[in-house]
């Protein structure tokens, strides 16, 4: 049983006994819900906070059901809930439907998040980042320039994404194609041979949240290299066989390195554990706890 449903079970229990749940109760179950999309249950939860328990309704109740709406695609119930709402959307809850709509893509709706989100933190630079990603998987080159000339013109700084593992009581730092350490010829060479060991077993590149009009041999490059990548291959050169893997991001993962990472997990037979900025994502036998769903 994963965690959402354990934690669900827990919920049933602590009803049965009779303990009367608070609001930051809810929003536990609340998040299990979406980590587990159960979009059904999510909505009977909601509804109960106020019909059966009297509590009031809170932006991260609200937050938690919208981000599980959008991710199961029923954006319009989404966007309904929005404009329903009793209080006004805080940042928490637009940058949590900007996430939901990375996942399926829907550019429209990402708009009106980014939109939202660039009124109260328009020195963020995760929003244009994401909104950007969501671009460039659309095709919309022409977007992804205006948002990158707004960026500049507004003097908005993509934080560098940093990945670190600790070997030995030392801290190995990565940044992407970094070529820095010490080991870094044999890391490359290990991530080559990786490379194609990972198409052998049906791995294929995910290209599309790549910020560059370019060739998709470029795109495949660009990606090779990323900085949990570079982490994860030094951890494996650098333990005994059958060690776990533990590295940390100060940015939330992307799409193709998660992917990646579960080829590699299970082609290495070793256990990674990557904590980004959302969340710990453990992956095994080729399978990450978060089901890919983060």
């Amino acid at each position: 049983m994963d965690g959402s449903h354990e934690a669900l079970q827990l919920f049933e229990l602590l009803l049965k006994s009779g303990t009367k749940p608070d609001r930051i109760t809810f929003d536990g179950v609340l998040s299990a819900c979406t980590h587990a999309g159960l979009v059904d249950k999510g909505l009977e939860y909601f509804h109960s906070i106020e019909c059966k328990h009297g509590l009031k309704h809170s932006t991260d109740h609200y937050a938690c059901l919208i981000d599980l709406l959008n991710r199961s695609r029923r954006f319009k119930e989404a966007e309904d809930m929005i404009d329903q709402m009793p209080m006004k959307p805080d940042k928490f809850l637009w940058a949590s439907l900007l996430g939901g709509c990375r996942i399926h893509g829907n550019l429209a709706l990402a708009k009106r998040a980014a939109e939202a989100l660039f009124e109260l933190e328009p020195k963020n630079a995760a929003t244009y980042v994401t909104l950007a990603n969501i671009s460039a998987t659309a095709g919309k080159w022409g977007e992804v320039a205006k948002i990158r000339k707004t960026m500049d013109d507004k003097e908005v700084v993509k934080k560098p994404g940093l990945s670190w593992i600790e070997i030995k009581r030392k801290v190995h730092v990565f940044v992407v194609g970094d070529l820095s350490h010490p080991r870094s010829k044999e890391i490359n060479n290990f991530l080559g041979d990786l490379s194609k060991r990972k198409k052998e077993e049906g791995y294929v590149p995910q290209t599309e949240n790549v910020l560059h009009d370019v060739e998709e041999e470029q795109k495949e490059q660009n990606l090779s290299y990323h900085s949990e990548k570079l982490a994860v291959a030094f951890g494996i050169i650098a333990t005994p066989s059958g060690t776990a893997i533990k590295v940390f991001k100060n940015l939330r993962t992307c799409v193709d390195c998660h992917m990646a990472i579960k080829f590699i997990s299970k082609i290495v037979g070793r256990k990674i554990i990557v904590r980004d900025s959302n969340r710990f994502h453990c992956f095994e036998d080729g399978r990450c706890s978060c089901k890919d769903y983060w």
